[in-house]
């Protein structure tokens, strides 16, 4: 009798579906699209949760995906140490690295997601906008650093075409959309493909893009609330952080940018690479 392949999902609210919800609330996310179009009996598990940063994956949700001893696994996470105050991309280093060593030592094939850049779609001031940028991009560099060091296949999601259209975006430009979770799912189809992993094609429905009132309403009863929670811990380490950053530019002290972080190299560098900065910087 032909083995059952186990599908595991560990990470934050882009693992767990969050911008694509049923009427119900119930969310399903790419990983659900993914899951659904195996031509082979596949388990599927979902142990991610909004909100969850690297240690709680690491923690918590790793040793309940090593009881289902995962054929596949993905690992989505990252976005939130990085809107954390006392960010520290060395930790995420570890954890990451940690919970990714174990998973291959499971025998499972891994997963990672690069993140996208949310000042493309998201309108901030300029000296916040190169804050996050900064963290963002550290923790895509973490990300790249332990795919190559295991040989995990990573989504390049800056790649893909048109991904900073408004369709491809929950209301909250955060998180994507249906449509753009379906899209995700297309594309990690693709690299499971290239791992002899057989998938029916995804089918992508096209959805209306929210109107303005909508918006403004969502964003009232929901993302203000959010806004708010999310200061308290961030806001007065961001204000500290565009004040460095105003200082830096007025005295253009790039010698002594904060936080200079290097990550071994496990392989030749992609074509992807070549575009990207090899040192990062982080506040």
């Amino acid at each position: 009798m032909e083995r059952v392949a186990t599908f595991a999902i560990l990470g934050d609210s882009a693992a767990s579906g969050v911008g694509d919800s049923d009427k119900n609330g119930v969310t399903r996310g790419w990983s659900y699209y993914l899951a659904k179009h195996f031509q082979d009996p596949l388990v599927y598990i979902n142990l991610s949760r909004p909100g969850a940063q690297s240690a709680e994956v690491l923690q918590d949700q790793l040793p309940k995906a090593l009881m289902f001893k995962p054929d596949i696994a993905a690992v989505i996470v990252g976005g939130n140490d990085a809107l954390r105050n006392g960010f520290d991309p060395n930790k995420l280093h570890q954890n990451l690295r940690a919970t990714i060593s174990e998973l291959k030592k499971s025998g499972a094939e891994v997963l990672l997601l690069q993140l996208h850049d949310p000042t493309r779609i998201v309108p901030l001031p300029k000296l916040l906008a190169q804050v996050l940028s900064r963290r963002v991009n550290a923790v895509n560099r973490v990300i790249h650093s332990v795919g190559r060091e295991f040989n995990t296949q990573i989504l390049l999601t800056r790649s893909i075409q048109d991904i900073y259209e408004r369709k491809v975006w929950h209301i909250d430009r955060m998180h994507p959309s249906k449509y753009g979770h379906q899209i995700m799912a297309t594309h990690f189809r693709e690299i499971l493909l290239r791992q002899n992993w057989k998938i029916d094609p995804i089918a992508i429905e096209e959805t209306p893009v929210t109107s303005k009132k909508s918006s403004i309403i969502w964003m009232l009863r929901n993302g203000t609330p959010w806004f708010f929670k999310r200061s308290f811990d961030l806001f007065p380490a961001a204000l500290i952080l565009m004040t460095v950053e105003l200082v830096k530019i007025i005295f253009r002290r790039h010698a002594d940018e904060l936080g200079t972080m290097y990550y071994p190299e496990f392989s030749p560098q992609s074509q992807w690479d070549l575009q990207e900065v090899n040192e990062e910087r982080v506040s």
